[in-house]
């Protein structure tokens, strides 16, 4: 089996070192590693090539991430063998050494995609901590379910060339959507192209799966800003694969997890607008069935925290997190409002 490493980069000359590097430290390497240099204005090719990687420059790309990597699979996969096996990792990522054994042992065992389970890299401040406390419980909870996942996230993910082949197949059949109406594996015209790929692995039949030891360091947002516009389009693409895919075998409980999250926003709303209202009237009291509700909250916090160490799981003991949560809450409604008026997409 012969493992081809692809790198997406946009002007990454600051983070493209430390992702090669990362490739460099695996117990098994990557057979060839690619970094898919799209419309760059700085050194990203000159340092890639002089890491020892290959550079694969797109041609007039208007597409972004999707459509680069289109460009790049469609001269690289006719080359591969159906056992071979692709990696496709995001420049602002190092993979930890295990990752790409781990992956490809799960690819033996007949997995449609192998993703990776992330931790935040250092930086951003507040808004940067509260993303790694985040990112260690989603950490956690993949764990706990043995890896199954509900998106294989574009951080990293290891995909057999046979799965990939099939998925441009379905495309110019018309059993998958069209995406980019070339049998393009990515579809360059959703927000969220790894959750529609998510998708169209498993409307093939393939399972998915984010091994505990696949694991890797991804940058964080640095500023509220840069978080709220990430989570916006995280969000809205989510909302906007399950209506291009309608509800499905497979779907379903994507659907039940958006009006899981609708309802969070109802009742966020609800107990923020009384909250408001009692603090204005002087009606706010103490009660014992809302302190003990608060208590369970707390304990929440606190537990699935644990894997970033004692100190943060007493300070996580504070509720300070919520800021976190009511942000994200906002965002989830601004991206419901957007989906359903159909307002214009921003990347």
């Amino acid at each position: 089996m012969a493992l081809v490493a692809v790198i997406p980069a946009h002007d990454e000359q600051d983070r493209i070192g430390i992702a090669l590097a990362g490739l460099r430290q695996q117990t098994v390497r990557p057979d060839r590693t690619v970094v898919v240099a799209d419309n760059c204005t700085d050194a990203t090719e000159e340092l890639a090539r002089a890491a020892g990687a290959e550079v694969f420059v797109t041609e007039s790309n208007r597409h972004k991430k999707a459509g680069a990597l289109n460009q790049a699979l469609a001269t690289l996969l006719p080359a591969l063998a159906d056992d071979d096996a692709v990696l496709v990792t995001d420049a602002d990522c190092s993979l930890d050494p295990e990752f790409l054994a781990v992956a490809l042992d799960h690819v033996a065992l007949g997995y449609g995609g192998v993703g990776g389970v992330f931790r935040g890299d250092e930086g951003g401040g507040f808004v940067g901590h509260l993303q790694r406390n985040e990112f260690a419980r989603y950490a956690r909870d993949v764990a706990r379910l043995d890896g199954k996942c509900l998106v294989l996230t574009g951080t990293a993910a290891v995909f057999p060339v046979r799965v990939l082949r099939e998925i441009s197949a379905a495309r110019l059949a018309a059993t998958l959507p069209t995406g980019d109406g070339a049998g393009g594996v990515y579809d360059t015209t959703v927000l969220t192209e790894d959750n529609e790929l998510t998708f169209a692995v498993k409307h093939l039949g393939y399972d998915v799966i984010s091994p505990a030891a696949c694991t890797l360091v991804t940058e964080v947002m640095p500023t509220w800003r840069a978080l709220w516009r990430q989570r916006l389009r995280w969000k809205r693409g989510a909302v906007e694969n399950c209506f291009q895919y309608g509800l499905t075998r497979v779907t379903w409980r994507y659907w039940g997890r958006q009006l899981l999250t609708f309802l969070g926003v109802l009742v966020t709303f609800v107990y923020l607008s009384t909250l408001v209202w009692a603090l204005s009237t002087g009606g706010l009291h103490m009660q014992l069935f809302w302190l003990a509700i608060t208590g369970v909250f707390v304990v929440e916090r606190v537990v699935t925290v644990r894997l970033r160490g004692w100190r943060q799981m007493l300070v996580a003991a504070s509720m300070y997190e919520l800021v976190l949560d009511f942000f994200l809450q906002a965002c989830h409604g601004k991206a419901y409002a957007d989906a359903l008026l159909r307002r214009k997409k921003a990347w």
